[in-house]
């Protein structure tokens, strides 16, 4: 006659013993070394700045001669600023995922997996130190607010911060769901390659979305890169009198709350966070 096992108290799946102290170190642990990381690559960081840097006053200041402040609501480099914002985070948060799987590759992953923690805390350490590595870079950018004409207001720094963190996050948590899915570094750069460039000019960061096709317009509103756009396009206008520009994400014609949208761009991350957790748990 077999016994029925009771699972102990404070034990996780597999009988890896649930200690939040130990979680949280672990998550602490993969965080300050992406950070550390961050601090140790000044050259690397350059670099992903310059691509958002040329788009930004080579061709904003040769488009903002060409292009009417009257039909866009301001000028063409403040109308691009947000959209190289997201440029800049999106790439660090891609990183994370291609990283997941060189560590598969190596074996290092299977190193880390051997520490005494559940296997989803060491994927939210990996996401919340790429959201803060990608939040980092961004705020570097955001550091150049003044020369596209937006003023140093402190409150719009913040909402534009948070913003970017909102963003990052979702981006992150969206790529670590693809990471954990495929196997191969080069299928993963192949798909980014595919996707990542079309994702970006739906995304409303270099002509409005009103402009687009109606396809592309519907397009638009499920890419999570003009949900970001549009998230920091409408955090200029609430603290900038005259920064409301036109063509954003619509909902039937109207403009969706901001905290909605805040909303459901975190519920997004949220959500291909958890579906990763998920996958990543299963044995090896």
């Amino acid at each position: 006659m077999t016994t029925a096992t009771l699972p102990v108290p404070g034990t996780a799946r597999g009988g890896r013993p649930f200690r939040p102290r130990h979680e949280l170190r672990a998550v602490h642990a993969l965080v300050h070394r992406d950070l550390l990381r961050l601090a140790g690559q000044p050259v690397h960081t350059a670099l992903t700045l310059l691509h958002p840097l040329l788009y930004l006053f080579v061709l904003g200041g040769g488009l903002a001669t060409l292009i009417p402040r009257s039909s866009l609501g301001v000028d063409y480099r403040v109308y691009l600023f947000p959209g190289m914002l997201m440029m800049t985070v999106q790439m660090p948060a891609i990183t994370v995922g291609v990283r997941l799987i060189t560590d598969r590759e190596s074996g290092y992953l299977r190193e880390l997996l051997m520490a005494p923690v559940n296997r989803s805390t060491l994927l939210l350490g990996n996401c919340l130190g790429g959201t803060l590595v990608a939040a980092v870079q961004g705020a570097l950018l955001l550091g150049l607010a003044g020369a596209v004409g937006l003023p140093y207001d402190p409150p719009l720094l913040l909402l534009l911060l948070g913003g970017m963190l909102l963003s990052s996050f979702t981006l992150t948590a969206l790529a670590l769901a693809l990471a954990v899915t495929l196997r191969r570094a080069e299928m993963f750069h192949m798909l980014l390659g595919l996707v990542m460039t079309p994702l970006l000019f739906l995304s409303g960061a270099f002509f409005p979305l009103d402009a687009m096709p109606g396809w592309a317009r519907a397009l638009a509103g499920v890419n999570p890169l003009a949900h970001g756009v549009d998230l920091l396009r409408r955090c200029i206008a609430l603290r900038v009198p005259d920064g409301a520009t036109a063509g954003g994400i619509e909902w039937f014609g109207r403009q969706p709350p901001l905290l909605l949208e805040a909303g459901l761009l975190f519920a997004a991350g949220a959500l291909a966070l958890g579906w990763a957790a998920h996958r990543f748990g299963r044995p090896e």
